[in-house]
């Protein structure tokens, strides 16, 4: 049986991944908290095609799969969890930042549609005919935009 180096099973966590994701899942919680207690019914209005709306999602981004809301959301835990897995692992700079962003909104997400019965996600950001959002949808869509500059940077993801 050869013999590995102990230096290469030596497994590398990146904390700040967890830092960004805190932060992230505090925020939005929050903020989800906030809007829930003391949005009006109708929402509130703040330039043009902007508005706070509360709108419950069963599905996955864009309401896809909304039928299917419990076999979502366990689909979307085991990505989640992978990505998270991945994400303690990141390089630092960009990776960092973005698989932080990317960890923090899908816990979020999955926080918030575990918490609540039935199991669904809080969206309150309405712009234009675009479909409802949340903070945790902007920090994932951040995310991937930062890890996507990271590759066309040619940067490495993840720590060696």
């Amino acid at each position: 049986m050869p013999q590995v180096p102990r230096k290469r099973l030596r497994i590398r966590w990146n904390i700040s991944v967890a830092y960004i994701a805190l932060v992230v899942i505090a925020a939005d919680a929050t903020v989800k908290s906030w809007l829930r207690a003391s949005l009006p019914v109708t929402g509130w209005h703040l330039v043009s095609g902007l508005w706070i709306k509360l709108q419950y999602n069963s599905g996955l981004s864009f309401s896809i799969s909304s039928t299917h809301g419990i076999a979502v959301a366990v689909v979307a835990l085991v990505v989640v969890g992978a990505v998270v897995i991945i994400g303690l692992g990141a390089a630092p700079g960009l990776p960092t930042a973005g698989f932080g962003l990317l960890v923090g909104g899908g816990l979020a997400n999955q926080i918030d549609r575990f918490a609540s019965s039935p199991h669904v996600v809080t969206d309150y950001v309405a712009a234009w005919s675009f479909p409802v959002f949340n903070l945790a949808d902007i920090a994932v869509t951040v995310g991937v935009v930062l890890l996507l500059i990271a590759v066309i940077q040619n940067k490495r993801l993840m720590v060696q």
